[in-house]
């Protein structure tokens, strides 16, 4: 294990410049008609980027596990913190995979808060992602924050797209971030083939930022209903419990305090301040790890 073991402080405030909900129009090919797992989670932080059909399975999510938008902001602060400590490390080129829509404390206002020359590549199946991202782009310098449309089921659709060699090089240092959404991938989808062909294409020196939902901190009953309510979503939700999460990182080695419950992650003031965590954060069923390729 790497021998950083320093919690990272939080970012500065930041002049946020984000599109707004009504500042778009869906495409037309887009279905509402079926929930979509990132305007779900876009509900869970607060966002107005969902629809009713969002609105109410996540509203069924929540009542099953209650602690589902605590888990949604714990999880964006945990992404605030590992980009800040691997940029922090000198890493300045980021892939970030299902990023989801876009919000504050997202990787690019993040890690161009710490090194303004830090480039990102965003990557999501969603096409409202791509709307949110022109106007996320209008606003960064050009050349230093990309959008993909693509799907992590398929990495190699990814490491050959044109728009990733533009932005990044491979033979250096990357920050790779699977945040939220291997558990999206089903063990038959081949979820520990698309991470290892992921990882495999890194330089020595890159990093894997990595959270997944886990059935290891919820009820039995909490954990199979949510279950049940993402079958009807546009990805369903598969929960691995630690043995299932630890096998993504490969060889890679951990910094301290290695993979961990979601909030125990390097906390920082105004998070948990101890490694006892305070009522209702023991709910928070996911994992959290960073680690570095040698």
């Amino acid at each position: 294990m790497h021998e950083d073991t320093a919690a990272i402080g939080e970012p500065a405030g930041i002049d946020w410049h984000w599109a707004r909900a009504d500042d778009w129009r869906p495409p037309s090919e887009l279905d509402t008609g079926v929930p979509h797992t990132a305007r779900m989670y876009d509900y869970y932080l607060g966002g107005k980027d969902n629809f009713e059909v969002d609105r109410q399975a996540a509203q069924a999510a929540i009542a099953a596990y209650p602690a589902l938008p605590l888990l949604a902001r714990t999880n964006r602060q945990f992404l605030g913190r590992a980009v800040e400590f691997v940029a922090g490390r000198g890493i300045r080129q980021f892939v970030d995979i299902g990023t989801g829509i876009p919000a504050v404390g997202s990787t690019s206002e993040v890690a161009q808060r710490v090194a303004p020359d830090a480039r990102v590549v965003y990557v999501d199946n969603d096409p409202i992602v791509a709307t949110h991202a022109r106007a996320l782009l209008a606003s960064h310098r050009a050349g230093h924050t990309s959008v993909i449309e693509a799907d992590l089921r398929d990495p190699a659709s990814i490491l050959a797209h044109p728009a990733l060699a533009a932005a990044v090089d491979l033979s250096q240092p990357v920050a790779l971030m699977l945040v939220a959404v291997l558990h999206f991938i089903r063990d038959e989808d081949g979820a520990q083939r698309i991470v290892s062909a992921l990882r495999d294409a890194l330089a020595p020196g890159s990093a894997l930022i990595l959270s997944h939902g886990s059935p290891d901190f919820a009820s039995r009953e909490s954990a199979a209903e949510g279950t049940r309510i993402y079958r009807s979503a546009s990805a369903p939700l598969v929960l691995r419990p630690r043995a299932g999460v630890e096998p993504f990182f490969g060889d890679f080695e951990f910094v301290g305090p290695g993979l961990v419950q979601l909030p125990l992650w390097r906390p920082t003031a105004g998070h948990v301040p101890t490694a006892e965590l305070p009522e209702g954060w023991q709910d928070v069923s996911a994992y959290a790890g960073v680690a570095f390729k040698r």
